[in-house]
């Protein structure tokens, strides 16, 4: 029956049938300053129709429905065989599939790969974010094996596939495969020298017999799994397959599925080893030495998802802003709002533009890059993944009542917000692996400077702030007690650096007067009321 009480006016209509990439000037830019010329028209091309459905409705719609279905563990057949399978709603498969075709397990694989994979998934994880997590693994399992040339040969090609084989066979048989990670146990957490899984060396050459447990295994339906155990010569690590060559399921028993605060889609699970076949990866009791890659590469996705989360947020908060009026005017046009939502603009294009950079990096390969990466991703990491949950937080509130129902999508955003502060090492362990970077690896922090020292002499605020730095460099004493202070510094400086560099006037200015001149509250909204905001604003409207 037709409501006769009042007609519906003053919604915003749904942020739908939009380029998620085209829409975003600073990641449009970042792809623009990083890419060679001549790869950039086929990358624009590329990333604008990957964009295009990202914000299409049914794209949207798939990663509702793969939220609102979470994955099932089935352990037995009906028969009562051991079978250990996870089914899936077929929105993950359409999500995962469209991934793996867009390249984004490929990056290793063609010239600016990883620019271009960077910001293909921060445009496509901005549809549903858990997805995202076997995406980032199989990506990042690809250094790791290149310890060992000849499983690097027979991986490779079908770990940078774009071709989705879903299923469970061996992996021989399969045009592209996906892998997970065993890292952490009951009794260790991010402590993995403290794990108790045993590996056993049998009569082959490289191959062992694994038993023990893992208490986060993410994507166990994934063809392979890196996964460390102890050795005779120490915590090592290896290459685990779900099915055999010859057909067979290695023992690989899931126990359950963990039941999380967001990341619905994704089944995160704990597995039992008992007689899995295993080859070694790199040297026994060279296992973090060799994972380390691996890790390092899943980081950086952590901060790509991250600023994916931040775009998505504020992207729905300046569309609803845009269109809702109250107080006899657009939302967008109050100087509160209006504040508020630059601030959120500038910590989602200051999270863009150091991610890229870090793919860029990558991307060059030099030992200057490297040696740069070897703090700045510790670090990236640490800060953006911790920006992302009150930034989302307040994105939310922006809408009001209609952010905190399901159907907004917002509170999904919230509830993935904090996953990529927690994943691969939480904010101590990033800020300690800065620590322990500066305190082993001079050049590491003669690249780190290199890089902040560019914009040197550009702005006062950013000059202040490297001087700061300097100074909280040079006294080591109690240095662990203020990690964090240091880490967040260091992004922030390196931010500032980036965006006083590339980012419009009104864009670093902002930043800098905020972040680096102490100008600001203790919440979102609180900019210096003499900025050009409105300019800030308009450059975060997602619109094409």
């Amino acid at each position: 029956m037709a409501a006769t009480t009042h007609t519906v006016t003053n919604q915003a209509p749904p942020l739908v049938g939009y380029d998620v990439f085209a829409s975003d000037r600073a990641l449009v830019e970042g792809v623009e300053r990083h890419l060679d010329p001549a790869l950039l028209d086929s990358a624009r091309e590329d990333l604008s129709v990957l964009g295009r459905s990202a914000g299409s409705a049914q794209a949207q719609e798939w990663g509702a429905l793969a939220n609102d279905h979470p994955p099932v563990l089935r352990t037995h057949d009906r028969y009562g065989n051991r079978i250990d399978e996870v089914d899936f709603h077929p929105s993950w498969h359409r999500l995962l599939g469209k991934a793996v075709g867009a390249g984004l397990t490929a990056a290793w694989s063609r010239p600016g790969g990883h620019v271009r994979r960077a910001a293909g998934f921060l445009v496509w994880t901005q549809t549903e974010g858990g997805h995202g997590c076997p995406v980032s693994m199989t990506h990042a399992a690809v250094p790791a094996l290149r310890a060992d040339p000849a499983l690097a040969a027979e991986w490779e090609p079908r770990l940078t596939s774009t071709i989705y084989d879903q299923g469970l066979r061996p992996a021989s048989q399969k045009a592209g495969v996906l892998f997970g990670m065993g890292m952490t146990e009951k009794q260790g957490g991010s402590d993995v020298r403290a794990n108790t899984t045993r590996a056993a060396a049998l009569s082959e050459e490289g191959t062992y017999e694994l038993k023990g447990h893992k208490w986060f295994c993410s994507a166990p339906m994934s063809d392979g799994f890196l996964v460390l155990a102890q050795a005779e010569q120490g915590l090592t690590c290896f290459l685990v397959p779900r099915v055999l060559e010859d057909g067979t399921r290695n023992p690989f028993a899931i126990q359950r599925l963990k039941d999380k605060l967001g990341n619905r889609s994704n089944a995160s699970s704990e597995v039992e080893f008992d007689g899995t076949w295993a080859r070694r990866v790199g040297e026994e009791g060279r296992g973090v030495r060799t994972i380390i890659e691996m890790v390092a590469a899943t980081r950086l996705d952590c901060v790509l998802g991250s600023a994916a989360l931040m775009r998505q947020a504020v992207a729905q908060a300046v569309h609803h802003a845009t269109y809702r009026e109250a107080f006899g005017g657009k939302l967008i046009d109050k100087p509160l709002m209006r504040n508020v939502l630059a601030d959120l603009a500038l910590e989602s294009e200051a999270a863009t533009t150091l991610a890229l950079r870090l793919a860029a990096a990558y991307d060059d390969g030099s030992e200057q890059e490297r040696a740069f990466l070897r703090l700045a991703v510790p670090a990236a990491k640490y800060w953006v993944t911790k920006r992302c949950t009150p930034m989302v937080g307040e994105a939310l509130e922006c809408l009001g009542g209609n952010g905190y129902v399901e159907e907004s999508g917002m509170p999904r955003l919230l509830r993935e917000a904090p996953l990529n502060s927690i994943w691969e090492g939480s904010g101590n362990v990033q800020a300690l692996d800065v620590l322990r970077a500066l305190q082993r690896e001079p050049q590491a922090l003669n690249a780190f400077l290199q890089e902040v020292g560019r914009a040197r002499g550009a702005d006062h605020r950013l000059d202040g702030a490297i001087k700061d730095l300097l100074t909280e460099l040079a006294d080591l004493e109690g240095i662990e007690a203020r990690a964090r202070r240091l880490v967040e510094r260091m992004a922030l400086v390196l931010q500032g650096s980036l965006l006083v560099r590339y980012a419009p006037a009104e864009v670093a200015d902002a930043f800098c007067a905020s972040r680096l001149g102490g100008d600001w509250g203790a919440a979102f909204g609180t900019l210096p009321h003499s900025l050009d905001l409105a300019t800030v604003v308009e450059r975060a409207a997602p619109r094409s």
